[in-house]
C-alpha cells in the first residue's frame, strides 16, 4: 500500500517532464519617438559685448573678477599673438585678425578708427592698453578696480529677436511695421511729428541757408 504514493508521483514527475516547456516571453518593442519640434529661442534681454567677452576671458587666477594688471597682461598676450613681426605695431589689416580672432569677428568694435589714437594707420600696444584702460572704467561701475561678470552684461530694456537688434528700427519695406511702442536711442519718438524745415529756415535766415 506504501509504494502507491510513491508510483503516483514518479508517474507526475514523468508527465511534467514530457510537457512542452512554454514559450519564452518576448521584449516589449522598442519605440521610436518622433523629435520634439524645435522651440523658438527666447528673446534674449542681456548679452554681451565681444570686447567684454574678451576682458571675461582675462580671469587669470579664476576668481571670477577681473582687475587692471589681468587685463593688461591680456591685452598684451593678444596683441603680441598677431605682432608675430614684433614690429610693435598692427596695421588695420592685421588689427582685424586681431578682432576675429579675439572679439569673434573682424568688423567688431572697438574698431581700429577708434582705437588708432594719431590716425596713422596702425595700431600701436600703447593705443591699444589706452583703449582698454577706458573700457575697464566704463565696466567698473561700482568703482571697485575689478570687474565683474554682471558688470560685462548689457541690458536690454526690450527683447531681442533671433534676427538681432531691432528696438527703434523701422522695419524694411515690405516686411511689417515698427514696433508701435520702440523708441529708437537718442530718445527720439518716431510718432512725433518732425520739425518744420520752413520754420527753421525763416529762424536761422528766411532761405534753410543760416543769415550771415
Amino acid at each position: 500500500m506504501s509504494a502507491l504514493p510513491l508510483l503516483l508521483s514518479l508517474a507526475a514527475a514523468a508527465a511534467a517532464a514530457a510537457a512542452p516547456a512554454a514559450p519564452a516571453q518576448e521584449p516589449p518593442p522598442i519605440v521610436v519617438r518622433a523629435p520634439e519640434p524645435a522651440q523658438p529661442q527666447t528673446p534674449a534681454t542681456m548679452v554681451v559685448e565681444p570686447v567684454a567677452m574678451m576682458i571675461a576671458t582675462f580671469d587669470a587666477n579664476g576668481d571670477a573678477l577681473v582687475d587692471r594688471s589681468e587685463m593688461i597682461d591680456g591685452v598684451r598676450a593678444s596683441f603680441e599673438a598677431i605682432d608675430t613681426a614684433h614690429t610693435g605695431a598692427l596695421r588695420y589689416i592685421a588689427y582685424s585678425d586681431w578682432a576675429a580672432t579675439f572679439l569673434g569677428d573682424a568688423n567688431a568694435l572697438p574698431s581700429p578708427y577708434e582705437v588708432d589714437r594719431n590716425n596713422d594707420g596702425q595700431v600701436t600696444l600703447d593705443e591699444l592698453l589706452d583703449q582698454f584702460s577706458r573700457l575697464f572704467a566704463r565696466y567698473d561701475k561700482d568703482g571697485s578696480k575689478t570687474i565683474s561678470r554682471a558688470e560685462l552684461l548689457t541690458f536690454r530694456t526690450m527683447p531681442i529677436g533671433a534676427d538681432g537688434p531691432t528696438m527703434g528700427r523701422g522695419a524694411p519695406r515690405g516686411k511689417g511695421k515698427p514696433d508701435a511702442g520702440a523708441v529708437p536711442r537718442g530718445g527720439h519718438d518716431p510718432r512725433a511729428p518732425e520739425p518744420d524745415d520752413k520754420a527753421d529756415g525763416d529762424r536761422e535766415g528766411g532761405n534753410g541757408a543760416g543769415g550771415r
